[in-house]
């Protein structure tokens, strides 16, 4: 069995009735990861219980589960990266799921490309109908990934697969944006010239849509993007030939 040097890392709160299908889309990819950290952000239900009865899946895997008091995504997400001892970190919600050929095909591009971040289409999922997520196309509406990207925020998490050294050295995820912690780390590590993103316009993944989500609160997330707006304008303005 061929196993990649990647780390899945997958924040967890309250997700007992998903991360079962989340865990065995990682189980179930073509190419292995070397090891999953799922980080438990104070569940009170059994999702750290459904984590570990799934641990006997594979013993070419090293599936590691932390718990930490609730600090929201961004800090699960840091906490996992730390633990990580891969080249590569690939990000998957535990209320999400990748199809078989996500880590195979994100890999493969990210090596014949020679970039630093991969990201791919996905399909939403909602009330059991799969529709579309053409995210790729929007990424290049614009002169630069990253102009796009600060207008639209149209990189989803889930098809991420990125150098683990480009996560650290741009500080890791801001745990202080309860949403778009994600797009702004995104938006950091694309603000180097430098750093090439490839993107596959196939659909790898599927991100499931529902009323309780964390991007379900408007007014919250408007909140947060506007902090990010705001942070990264200067950046935009250089980089718009403002």
């Amino acid at each position: 069995m061929e196993i990649a040097d990647v780390a899945v890392i997958m924040p967890a709160f309250n997700a007992e009735l998903t991360i079962k299908d989340a865990l065995e889309s990682v189980f179930s990819q073509t190419l292995k990861p070397r090891e999953i950290i799922v980080v438990d952000d104070g569940s009170c239900d059994k999702t750290v219980e459904v984590a570990k009865s799934l641990g006997s899946i594979s013993e070419n895997i090293k599936l590691v589960i932390i718990c930490q008091k609730n600090a929201g995504p961004g800090a699960a997400r840091n906490r996992a990266i730390i633990a990580a001892t891969t080249k590569f970190l690939a990000f998957l919600d535990a209320d999400d799921d990748w199809l078989p050929l996500h880590l195979e095909k994100s890999l493969k591009k990210l090596e014949e490309d020679n970039c630093v971040i991969s990201v791919h289409n996905e399909w939403l999922v909602q009330d059991g109908k799969e529709t579309l997520n053409d995210s790729v196309s929007r990424l290049y509406e614009r002169r630069s990934v990253f102009l796009s990207l600060y207008c639209k925020g149209c990189i989803s998490t889930s098809t991420v697969v990125v150098a683990r050294e480009s996560v650290f050295s741009n500080g890791g995820f801001d745990p202080n944006l309860a949403n778009g912690q994600d797009v702004d780390l995104w938006l950091a590590i694309l603000s180097d010239d430098h750093v090439r993103l490839c993107a596959l316009y196939e659909a790898l993944s599927r991100y499931y849509i529902s009323s309780d989500g964390i991007n379900s609160n408007t007014s919250q997330r408007l909140k947060y993007y506007i902090l990010i707006a705001k942070r990264w304008a200067v950046t935009v303005t250089k980089k718009d030939g403002g």
